[in-house]
């Protein structure tokens, strides 16, 4: 199905989702009563527009039953919007909130990631490398089926090249990956001297307020990229926090690695109920990232652990996948019995999704009103704020870690 998109004749019946790359709406555009998924990116920046130009892009090639399809895509002179299908049986992450204990059985577990595997070695084949997988971007389909979502973050690499190829940008990659091997060590020696001593109350609490840490919080593109022999990698530190890989966070690289990295905390996550590296800020997390080994309580089978610590290897090149791909993930023992030609074609997945015929019932309401309500929302917060009487003697002086992570 392909639809021809025009912002005068779509309707919003409520919103979805939202973030820092825009906001997603259940719509219907007039004369057809499907419903759909509008993901609607204001023109703010360069930055913005390059990002939500390439999501199109990247789905405009997709074709997967685990991979969301292109419905129709727009531009005015404001928006850049594009349709998909609606995934009415929301996300991982609030079906697992859903669950006993909020952990998935054994048996779904192994249906969701399997899929997952098959979603990313497509998007693999396709020289695009994920790096947003967590569960809030896994969606599941009427049927029970997942697709993944959110491409924004994802590019493309090749899987090989011939002789060492430098970008342009290569004057500027020394620097700044030694700028990047400069904050591991910073992360490092600070977690060292700070377990060492005993901080004040006060310090801790103020280290807290500095580095609050959101669970979905996403770490930004910095482009740069250069090619190797193996492949071309990429030099971004980009990804959401908890997922983040240790060669991200030293600074070092990385190829299509990353994406089983994140499988392997995402079905750490599906087990056990939490990321196996959470700290109680980004500076933690990171250092666990680089120097722990994921824990394992309670009763979980072998393979399910294996699996997990296989991906979660933390030198890329000895991590699971990345010698044959998905080849090599799926011969893993944890999928023994898993029927990979036929999993699309499963009729009884572990979960259906809710009835929603309620929403047809659902006021409808204009994009453009919607967007502008909340200009005028916030220009209001921000008058309000100016005219608050100010109780500090000016800007507080960061510190060094707020600096450290300033563009996080």
């Amino acid at each position: 199905m392909s639809l021809e998109l025009n912002l005068e004749e779509i309707s919003a019946t409520r919103v979805l989702g939202s973030g820092a790359m825009g906001t997603v709406f259940l719509a219907t555009t007039s004369g057809n009563p499907t419903r759909f998924a509008l993901k609607v990116v204001e023109k703010n920046s360069d930055e913005s527009n390059r990002r939500a130009r390439w999501e199109v892009n990247v789905l405009s090639r997709l074709n997967h039953p685990f991979l969301p399809t292109l419905l129709g895509s727009l531009e005015t002179e404001e928006f850049i919007a594009w349709a998909v299908p609606f995934c009415s049986g929301g996300d991982l992450n609030a079906l697992r909130y859903s669950q006993i204990d909020r952990v998935f059985s054994f048996s779904a577990i192994r249906f969701y990631v399997s899929e997952i595997v098959v979603a990313i070695s497509h998007l693999h084949r396709l020289g695009i490398v994920y790096r947003d997988l967590k569960p809030e971007n896994v969606l599941v389909q009427e049927s029970g089926h997942v697709t993944l979502t959110d491409f924004d973050l994802s590019r493309h690499l090749s899987h090989s090249s011939p002789t060492t190829n430098i970008c342009d940008l290569t004057d500027h990659v020394p620097k700044r990956n030694t700028q990047r091997r400069n904050i591991t060590r910073i992360l490092l020696s600070s977690l060292s001297t700070r377990s060492s001593s005993n901080s004040s109350s006060t310090v801790e609490e103020d280290r807290k307020r500095q580095l609050k840490k959101a669970k979905s919080a996403r770490v930004l593109p910095v482009s740069r990229r250069r090619s190797i022999n193996a492949g071309e990698m990429s030099n971004s530190f980009v990804g959401t926090v908890e997922y983040v890989s240790p060669e991200v966070v030293r600074g070092d690289g990385h190829d299509f690695a990353v994406d089983w990295w994140a499988l392997g905390i995402l079905t750490y996550e599906m087990a056990y109920g939490v990321t196996p590296f959470r700290g109680r800020n980004r500076r933690e997390t990171f250092h666990k990232v680089l120097m722990q080994e994921p824990e394992y309580i309670g009763r979980q089978s072998a393979e399910l652990t294996s699996f997990i610590s296989q991906l979660l290897a933390k030198d890329p090149y000895r991590r699971l996948g990345s010698g044959d791909g998905a080849e090599e993930v799926k011969s893993h023992p944890f999928f023994h019995g898993v029927q990979w030609d036929l999993l699309a074609s499963v009729t009884r997945p572990p979960y259906i999704a809710d009835d929603v015929s309620d929403l047809v019932g659902d006021q409808k309401f204009d994009i453009r009103d919607h967007f502008a309500k909340q200009k005028s929302n916030k220009l209001k917060k921000e008058t309000i704020s100016c005219s608050s009487p100010s109780t500090g003697g000016g800007s507080p002086t960061p510190s060094p870690s707020s600096v450290l992570f300033a563009g996080f």
